[in-house]
């Protein structure tokens, strides 16, 4: 049932076999072996890796969570003599690791952690998670299923923002009722051509959508926080990205609503894996410190 799962999880007999510590054709060996007992064919074999049959799905989801419990109980065995042994593979936000998580773990990589981190999408990182690529996601996606556990992390409130110049040009008394009005003419920053952290601050303040196109598009929100603060324009930014520029005047909130914008993040972890000594540490402490972001 591990050869079973580790193949699932890694898409390929190849891909599972280091990570089982066995031969590819053991591995192979093995799973023809559960298809036999089971009578049931687990894997479509394809030229580069092997895709799960409904029967290999149903399975996964049965077995995963006890399997993963009883690794989990034979690690805390082995690394117990020295916690912070083990590297811990973490994936994350770019903007949020970046400014957040990184700092906040500066510690216990100066008491012997080793920490190998991956920068990505929410769905990107919970996969690989799912495989057994990372230890930890933190994600702006809670996921669903029992392959997984998530517990809140913290919570971004966005604000809509623009440099001095830009603020002191439009008419904020409007902003409120007439935000296409109040922002004709005002470029719009954003981090995709859809408008998502955008679209998303007019919908919940606004109530409508946002229109026309944005002016500068960067897939990264320290880009954004560049540019908006350099005057190309206006932006909704995360309060925690754009902390110092609200602070030393580089930006402007261009209005503060009585129940701002949030987003939840969550810190994901495979079930029963979040005892295991090298990574509980990082879990705990990114939890103590997310009150400090």
């Amino acid at each position: 049932m591990r050869t079973f799962l580790a193949v699932y999880r890694a898409g390929s007999l190849t891909g599972a076999a280091p990570q089982l510590g066995l031969s590819q054709p053991t591995v192979t060996a093995q799973i023809r072996t559960l298809e036999a007992q089971l009578g049931q064919q687990l894997f479509q074999r394809l030229p580069r890796g092997v895709v799960p049959t409904s029967v290999a799905d149903e399975l996964a989801r049965q077995v995963a969570v006890h399997i993963d419990a009883l690794a989990a109980i034979a690690e805390r065995g082995l690394v117990s003599r020295d916690p912070l042994a083990k590297p811990v593979h973490l994936g994350g936000p770019a903007e949020l690791t970046a400014a957040c998580v990184l700092p906040s773990l500066a510690d216990l990589v100066n008491r012997g952690l080793k920490l190998r981190v991956t920068l990505g999408l929410a769905d990107d990182l919970l996969a690989g998670l799912v495989s057994g690529r990372f230890d930890i996601v933190i994600s702006a996606i809670r996921p669903r299923g029992r392959a997984l556990t998530a517990v809140p992390l913290t919570d971004e409130e966005f604000v809509l923002v623009g440099a001095p110049a830009w603020a002191a040009r439009i008419d904020r008394s409007v902003l409120p009722s007439d935000p296409a009005g109040a922002l004709r003419g005002v470029p719009l920053i954003s981090y995709a051509e859809d408008l998502p952290i955008i679209r998303r601050y007019w919908r919940l303040v606004f109530g409508t959508r946002p229109t026309g196109s944005a002016a500068v598009v960067v897939p990264d929100l320290r880009g954004v926080l560049a540019s908006t603060a350099a005057g190309a324009g206006v932006t909704v930014l995360p309060r925690y990205l754009c902390a110092g520029e609200l602070a030393s005047g580089r930006l402007v909130p261009l209005l503060e609503p009585e129940i701002p914008p949030i987003n939840t993040l969550f810190l994901a972890t495979r079930t029963g894996t979040a005892t295991l000594p090298h990574i509980a540490a990082v879990h705990s402490r990114l939890l103590k410190q997310a009150s400090l972001w």
